[in-house]
């Protein structure tokens, strides 16, 4: 009898991958999140990591948490090089405004990333979780000029 697998969408899986559907429906929409982060990957931000898979072991924390799924799921996802090297490690938490009923673009990038610990983690994936405003939350953010500047 063979084992089927099955992703986090309800399709079958194509043997040898965790989430490959075996079936493309190409009309199906994308799984619901209430936060992406995008994780610098790029080949300074890197060297950074003290681990190999940080991207592996958030979403490890995310299940632990109970928010890989759900209303207010967090979404991991690894991005190359965002131009902000000198603030290594970075990633950027956006908001999926149409989700959470929010109008404005609610997004923030942090730096330093790779001195977040797994507790500094479980701290901002849980502010996350709520619908406080990005912009009130206590972490280094990497600054931005204005249009006008």
């Amino acid at each position: 009898m063979e084992n089927k697998t099955y992703n986090t969408m309800g399709s079958e899986v194509l043997e040898g991958f965790t989430c490959k559907p075996k079936k493309l429906d190409p009309d199906k929409p994308i799984m619901f999140f209430k936060t992406q982060i995008f994780i610098c990957d790029g080949e300074r931000c890197s060297k950074a990591q003290k681990d190999d898979d940080l991207a592996g072991r958030l979403r490890g924390i995310l299940k632990e948490l109970q928010l890989h799924k759900g209303k207010n799921r967090i979404k991991i996802s690894r991005t190359n090089c965002f131009g902000a090297c000198r603030f290594r490690q970075v990633a950027v938490a956006f908001e999926n405004t149409k989700a959470n009923g929010n109008l404005e673009n609610n997004n923030i990038w942090l730096k330093n990333i790779h001195k977040f610990d797994d507790i500094k983690w479980k701290e901002l994936f849980l502010d996350l979780s709520t619908d406080k405003p990005l912009d009130e939350l206590s972490y280094e953010q990497v600054p931005m000029s204005g249009l006008d500047e």
